[in-house]
């Protein structure tokens, strides 16, 4: 169960029609889950700095169970989502940056359970 979080200072009209949906079904892709399980939150509009400027920039934070947790896969996982995302935001992959956290079923309530027991 994949979540992705696209915090940008762009503003909204800037952003493609459909960039969650786009997430969505990458991400799926990407990472080799069904897009049925992948959770997409896009924020615009925000105030950021990334490397001490203010300019255009985005952070991507993606979390899942099992595809996160190495360097070898997080590597080819960012080599695709730069892809995405520089294509989509019109960006220079220096301004974007790519957070992977790995998650454990027990970290992720659904259905008044966690995903340990589903």
């Amino acid at each position: 169960m994949p979540f992705v979080e696209l915090d940008t200072n762009l503003p909204a009209e800037r952003l493609p029609p459909g960039l969650a949906q786009t997430l969505c079904a990458a991400t799926a892709d990407i990472l080799g889950k069904p897009a049925e399980r992948v959770n997409v939150t896009v924020r615009s509009g925000l105030p950021m700095v990334l490397s001490g400027s203010a300019e255009p920039c985005a952070q991507l934070v993606v979390s899942s169970i099992g595809v996160v947790g190495t360097a070898e896969q997080n590597q080819r996982h960012s080599a695709r989502f730069f892809d995405v995302l520089t294509a989509q935001l019109g960006l220079g992959t220096e301004r974007i940056v790519i957070r992977f956290y790995p998650l454990e079923p027990w970290q992720i309530g659904k259905n008044k359970t966690v995903m340990t027991f589903l």
